[in-house]
């Protein structure tokens, strides 16, 4: 296979400052400390970090006509992600998202949708992406055309090919489970948020929402849980992982980059559990700067990170 991992669904335009404490009155000016513009998206944003822990990477999505994708693409490209699967939609807007990140790291978020939504793959399309031997599929329910029998098409498609796939979301809301559910049997990694996958089973405790999603038959589930670290679902055990300690910046992309470093993980042949331990520090790393590709260098200095940073206490 020319690709280690394809990333399809929704790739974004982050607009991101730092510290916001709030938005001035009128017409008013304030200082910041930090304006990045990154690649983000839950497949973007994954696809970033994947590209730096050394994996060969391949984005599958839309952009606009805009200079928002002329941005997205070189990006991209830059970090050494094949865009050659990338649709780009005459006449529509890139997907974009200004977010204001609070000095607690908290971002509330203006997002315009754009390309994402018009996004879809016909089965003449499944070569690009089935050339890799994971497929992640994030953005759900944020890819009007493609959500629901597409992207069941594609993940079914793609464990008949032997892939393994990863799925998560963003922004999930009570009717994206009825929509999600023929897909999830063909998942073989489901990697929400807590407060997505909360949402969208209707639970409040992180096991039994983890065992909702086993009934709808996931294969494994890893629920991400910010501070709280993360609770990893697979076969007949059930674990907690704890967060990294560490000065937290801005939380954007830190489930991204914990997906990227699950892939990164499973694909070097590790266990469920080193490779979770793997994706925290990614998450972690992410953390601590400014926007979804922050923070992460490359494999060898996450690894380290992992071995050696000290943990947060598991809250009860």
């Amino acid at each position: 296979m020319t690709f280690n991992v394809a990333l399809v669904g929704l790739y974004i335009l982050d607009i991101l400052g730092r510290p916001v404490e709030a938005i001035p009155p009128g017409g008013q000016l304030r200082f910041i400390d930090e304006i990045r513009l990154t690649v983000a998206g839950t497949a973007g944003g994954t696809a970033v970090n994947c590209a730096k822990l050394g994996l060969r990477t391949r984005a599958v999505g839309a952009v606009g006509d805009d200079e928002k994708a002329d941005f997205v693409l070189h990006t991209l490209s830059r970090f050494g992600v094949d865009v050659a699967a990338m649709a780009r939609l005459k006449g529509v807007s890139t997907s974009a998202t200004i977010l204001n990140v609070r000095p607690n790291g908290d971002r509330p978020a203006l997002h315009r949708r754009g390309a994402s939504d018009e996004f879809t793959l016909s089965e003449a399309d499944y070569p690009s992406v089935l050339d890799a031997e994971f497929v992640h599929v994030g953005g759900m329910p944020l890819l009007a055309r493609f959500d629901g029998a597409p992207t069941t098409a594609l993940l079914k498609a793609a464990k008949a090919a032997g892939r393994t796939t990863t799925f998560d979301l963003l922004s999930a809301t009570p009717a994206t489970t009825d929509i999600l559910r023929p897909s999830l049997p063909y998942v073989d990694y489901f990697v929400p948020s807590i407060e997505d996958a909360s949402t969208m089973s209707g639970l409040a405790d992180v096991r039994d929402i983890a065992r909702f999603f086993r009934d709808l038959g996931v294969g494994n589930c890893l629920i991400t849980m910010g501070g709280d670290g993360s609770l990893v679902a697979t076969g007949d055990t059930m674990f907690r992982l704890p967060a990294l300690d560490i000065d937290v910046k801005d939380t954007t992309g830190c489930g991204d980059a914990f997906t990227a470093g699950l892939i990164a993980g499973l694909h070097r042949g590790w266990d469920i559990e080193k490779s979770a331990r793997f994706a925290t520090a990614c998450g972690a790393l992410v953390a601590t700067g400014l926007g979804s590709d922050a923070g992460i260098v490359d494999f060898d200095g996450t690894e380290q990170l992992m071995n050696t940073a000290r943990t947060k206490p598991l809250a009860a």
